[in-house]
């Protein structure tokens, strides 16, 4: 009888230790979700981006889309500038593996990266939450700085939407401008960078960018001035460039400003 309870009880400690070992393999091989897409923190300049474009466009026949010209390149500077070291640090994941911690039950990818002048450790983790990723990114700097968190957010795991929270530096730890991006099956998306900085005057903010659906206008920038209580808002097309621009201060009255394909003043339709 006690050699019968002694073999059960080995039996029950051989099935045990090979259901926790089987356990362990299926966390160690458990897959890691999808970055989201890099147009979910990098906004497109792309078509207010030349500086060719401006060559003998000066005066009053090109000014409705020098004026917009000029609204976009302000903030293309502000973003290429203010966040070369975050979006350099999330574009970089791309080319890398993520590691999976089976004691935190969360994933990070590790690797270094050159941006503003200086070499940075950064690892992005990444952790589930239901239906949503959660993310953030730790970036330490060579004789600097350590595990300052830079950046997080949430991306739904079918990758179609989100947001990232961007602090401000490593020496001034707050808030500065929250992230909402969409991305949709049909090619349509959009992404808004929005001023979040405490008690800064500036505070609520932002610009907006998306492609549309749309044939003749299929992309858009929104800018809203907080300061100046005033809303810019740029459409235009893609492929040959013509739009249209709308800001009550610059024009003084509510109507669309047009240009056309060589992007020159023209009578709207």
């Amino acid at each position: 009888m006690k050699r019968l309870f002694r073999n059960s009880i080995s039996i029950v400690l051989v099935v045990g230790i090979g259901l926790m070992t089987l356990s362990t393999s299926c966390k160690k091989k458990k897959p890691a979700p999808d970055l989201p897409p890099s147009s979910s923190m990098v906004m497109s300049f792309s078509n207010f981006a030349s500086a060719s474009d401006t060559v003998n466009k000066s005066g009053e026949t090109y000014q409705n889309w020098g004026h917009s010209y000029a609204n976009v390149v302000v903030w293309n500077v502000i973003i290429t500038i203010g966040l070369a070291v975050p979006v350099a640090s999330f574009l970089e994941s791309f080319n890398h593996q993520a590691v999976w911690d089976n004691h935190d039950e969360e994933w990070s990818w590790t690797y270094n990266v050159w941006a503003g002048g200086a070499s940075h450790t950064c690892r992005l983790v990444a952790s589930m939450s239901g239906d949503y990723i959660q993310w953030k990114m730790f970036i330490s700097k060579q004789n600097g700085f350590t595990d300052f968190m830079w950046y997080e957010g949430q991306s739904h795991s079918n990758g179609t939407n989100g947001y990232w929270t961007l602090y401000e530096s490593p020496t001034v730890n707050q808030q500065l401008l929250q992230i909402d991006w969409n991305k949709n099956s049909d090619g349509t998306e959009d992404i808004k960078y929005t001023n979040i900085k405490p008690n800064g005057p500036e505070n609520g903010g932002y610009i907006a960018y998306g492609i549309t659906s749309a044939t003749d206008f299929n992309a858009f920038y929104d800018i809203y001035n907080k300061g100046q209580d005033n809303l810019t808002e740029i459409d235009f097309n893609t492929t040959d460039r013509h739009g249209r621009v709308k800001d009550p201060r610059k024009f003084g009255d509510s109507d669309f400003h047009c240009w056309g394909t060589t992007l020159a003043d023209e009578v709207c339709n």
